[in-house]
């Protein structure tokens, strides 16, 4: 079973209110969950959040996984570290051993029979052009 901390939403239309949960994976994202962990309301200035920390230290211990909007909130509060800054890694990258810059390969074109026929249509009916505007000069 993937446990997946995220936020539930609540509230009114409009007027969204977000619960911290742990959920399983599968389950729909307003569906049945493990635990609430705490809340947040991006509509009160500046936004409220109120979360268990221990519980949510507790559950990443665990193995559980942080949906992208879960993570930018605990990294905001301070429980997770925050990701560090993109220069700081090409200034590590420079210093540190030097990696083989990864070849993106072209996806292969998948032809169809139908495609192929299409195509070989075409051709003809351009030939076919071709020959008729030589007989007319």
């Amino acid at each position: 079973m993937a446990v997946v901390i995220r936020m539930m939403r609540a509230g009114a239309k409009k007027r969204p209110f977000y619960k911290i949960v742990v959920a399983d994976s599968r389950r729909q994202r307003d569906g049945r969950f493990i635990e609430i962990l705490g809340y947040y309301d991006p509509m009160a200035k500046p936004f409220a959040v109120k979360m268990d920390e221990e519980k949510v230290k507790g559950w990443i211990a665990e193995g559980a996984q942080l949906s992208t909007q879960a993570a930018s909130l605990f990294r905001r509060v301070g429980i997770i570290a925050a990701r560090p800054s993109k220069s700081t890694k090409k200034k590590a990258a420079a210093a540190g051993t030097k990696k083989k810059a990864a070849v993106k390969r072209k996806r292969p074109v998948k032809v169809t029979e139908r495609k192929t026929r299409a195509k070989a249509t075409r051709a003809k009916k351009k030939a076919g052009k071709k020959t008729a505007a030589a007989a007319k000069a």
